[in-house]
Formats: C-alpha cells, sequence, structure tokens
C-alpha cells in the first residue's frame, strides 16, 4: 500500500504544480501559485521516500520521476529569490545619505490591538516612512500621538472595511493624491517623496484585495490595480518605488508581469524570501508585503521584522536613490502583447462587477 500511497501523493503534488499554471483567474486556480516552497518541500520527501523505502518495481519509478519532475518546475519559480541567484537591485556603496530613503511596511490586522509592539519597532529603527495597511480609525488615534511630531507628513485613510492604509513620513510629501483605482472601496496613495538632498522620487501605496473565498472570487480586481500602476510608471517613467501588501507573491504571474510592464526591480531576487505572510504558522509563509523600485535605486539594506500580534511581518528597507548607476541594472521590459493583455485587464476590471 505504500507505493500507491505515495505515487499518489506526488502525482497530487505535480498536479497543483500544473493548475498554478493555468491562465484563469478564478482564486482557487490562483491560490496554487502561493505555496511553491512548500509543495518543492513535499515533492522533494515523497521522491527520497519512494527511493528509500519503496522496493524496485513501477510505483517507485512513478513516484520518484514525477516528485522529481514537481521539484524541477517549483525550483524554476523559486530559485530567483534565493541566494543561489544573481541580485537584481545592486547593493549600495558608500551611499550618500542625504539620498536615502529607509521605509518600513506592516499590514497591522485591524483587530490587532498590539499597537505599542509596532510603535516600540518604529523607535528602534527610526524610518524616514512608516506604511500601514488594514489600519482603522483605532490604529490611527494610537499611531498619530506617538508619530504626528517626528513624522509630520502624512495621508491618513482609516477604513473598517481591512482596505485603510496610513502613510507618515519625515520627508515632505508633495503632489499626494489618493486614488481609488479599480473598486471604489480599496485605496491607493501616490505622492512625491522629497529626499533630503532636495531630490524627488515618486511612492505608490497599495493594497488590492487578494483572491479568497471571503474577499474574491477572482484575481482579476487585484491584477487589474497592479498593471494600472506598472502602465502608470511606464507612461511617466521616473524614479519610483512601489510599497504595500499586494496580496501576491513574488513569483507570481501578475507580478511579474507587473514588474516587466512597470520596468520594476524587485530588491529581494538573489537575497531570499523575506516571507511576511502567515506570521502564526511558519510552515505557510510567503512573501506578500513587497517594495519594487525602478532601476534608480540601490539596496543599503533589507530585512524581515518580528511579529507584533499581526498575521503579517513587518517589511524594513533602505534604499539609496543613485541615478548614475541604473544602467548597471537588467531593467525587465514587457511585450507589445503583454501590453495589451495588460490594457484588457484594466479595463476589465474596472466594468466587470464583484460577486463576493
Amino acid at each position: 500500500m505504500l507505493g500507491p500511497l505515495l505515487g499518489c501523493i506526488a502525482i497530487s503534488l505535480l498536479l497543483a504544480t500544473l493548475i498554478a499554471r493555468v491562465p484563469m483567474r478564478w482564486w482557487w486556480v490562483r491560490s496554487f501559485e502561493f505555496p511553491r516552497l512548500q509543495i518543492a518541500v513535499m515533492a522533494l520527501a515523497c521522491g527520497l521516500a519512494s527511493l528509500w523505502l519503496l522496493d524496485p518495481g513501477p510505483w517507485r519509478v512513478t513516484a520518484t520521476l514525477v516528485s522529481l519532475a514537481t521539484l524541477a518546475l517549483q525550483l524554476r519559480y523559486i530559485l530567483p529569490w534565493t541566494k543561489l541567484w544573481p541580485v537584481q537591485v545592486k547593493a549600495a556603496h558608500n551611499a550618500p545619505k542625504d539620498q536615502m530613503i529607509t521605509l518600513l511596511i506592516a499590514n497591522v490586522l485591524t483587530p490587532n490591538r498590539q499597537s505599542e509592539e509596532l510603535l516600540a519597532m518604529i523607535t528602534r529603527h527610526q524610518p524616514d516612512m512608516i506604511l500601514t495597511l488594514e489600519s482603522n480609525q483605532w490604529w490611527q488615534e494610537r499611531l498619530d500621538p506617538a508619530l504626528d511630531a517626528l513624522w509630520p507628513y502624512s495621508v491618513k485613510i482609516p477604513l473598517d472595511n481591512l482596505y485603510g492604509m496610513h502613510l507618515y513620513s519625515r520627508l515632505a510629501l508633495k503632489d499626494t493624491e489618493i486614488k481609488w483605482l479599480i473598486q471604489d472601496d480599496i485605496p491607493s496613495i501616490h505622492t512625491q517623496v522629497e529626499l533630503k538632498s532636495g531630490q524627488h522620487i515618486r511612492l505608490f501605496a497599495v493594497h488590492p484585495r487578494p483572491p479568497a473565498p471571503n474577499e474574491s472570487e477572482k484575481s482579476l480586481w487585484r491584477d487589474a490595480e497592479l498593471l494600472w500602476i506598472g502602465k502608470e510608471i511606464h507612461r511617466h517613467p521616473k524614479a519610483t518605488i512601489v510599497a504595500g501588501d499586494l496580496n501576491d507573491v513574488a513569483w507570481s504571474r501578475t507580478t511579474r508581469r507587473f514588474c516587466r510592464i512597470g520596468g520594476m526591480l524587485d530588491p529581494r531576487r538573489g537575497r531570499g524570501l523575506y516571507s511576511t505572510f502567515h506570521a502564526n504558522y511558519p510552515l505557510l509563509r510567503w512573501p506578500l508585503d513587497h517594495a519594487f523600485v525602478s532601476e534608480h535605486f540601490t539596496l543599503v539594506n533589507m530585512q524581515r521584522l518580528g511579529a507584533f500580534g499581526s498575521d503579517h511581518f513587518p517589511i524594513l528597507a533602505t534604499f539609496c536613490y543613485r541615478p548614475s548607476r541604473q544602467n548597471e541594472h537588467e531593467t525587465p521590459d514587457a511585450s507589445a502583447e503583454e501590453r495589451q493583455e495588460a490594457n484588457k485587464t484594466i479595463q476589465k476590471g474596472k466594468t466587470e462587477t464583484q460577486e463576493t
């Protein structure tokens, strides 16, 4: 019975891997893009168990070969986010401090009440900018007294629908807009940030709705919002940071397309996964919180911070605005066909009504 059991497990893992490649937006299809690392580990374990525990025969061959095929397919997606891969954002060297920007991104989890833990992290790390997601009026009442004096520039969108957003900054903000890009209950922040050097960069803060049973039956609206941001960056190219909880993993079809559409770089590539969700379940973690940059930036430091009661870990990243080094980066670019498909997705996301 062990042979058929391991064979069925191996085949199931391969099916899960192949389903993720199906270009459909139903939430249950897109969900298979998330646990690639977990599926790879299970495939490796299944393959090793088949070699060690099964006698030579059809089941041993089937379970081993299918497990290896699954492992190879998953590693194709995972390896760029390991230290075995070249970095995509170059490391900063002798970075001028007046051209550096440190950003802390934290999905606070609306019902979480451990605000003091988050404030202690902020005090310890002293970021230039703090972006909170899922923050409502209760969170604003705890953050304002602690942050308003030293982070006087702010954008506050307290909402109780899990899509509230707050931005606190030591650096001056200009031409700030709150936009509702695809759905009228999902905000995003668009602003110009003045560095200490006097130079300006652009920041998009986003938190699109995820494809999930209790949130959205499709990934259409998440995909449309990310691609809209990418298209806007392409239309108006300048030094840009896109930050937030994208409710999507770094290796997904949509996030990789967003990077090609907007020419954005992922500082984690070649460095590590920095998985931020789920903070309470070590075996079920993947990178949902992101900070993408244009080719104008180098990376000083990036780290995942500790838990503070939320289901997400915060991310702390320091970038240096170094346009003189932008030619060192290999900037991704989209094909004409991808841009056309992105336009169709954006238009469909604006017109199609969500059922759940």
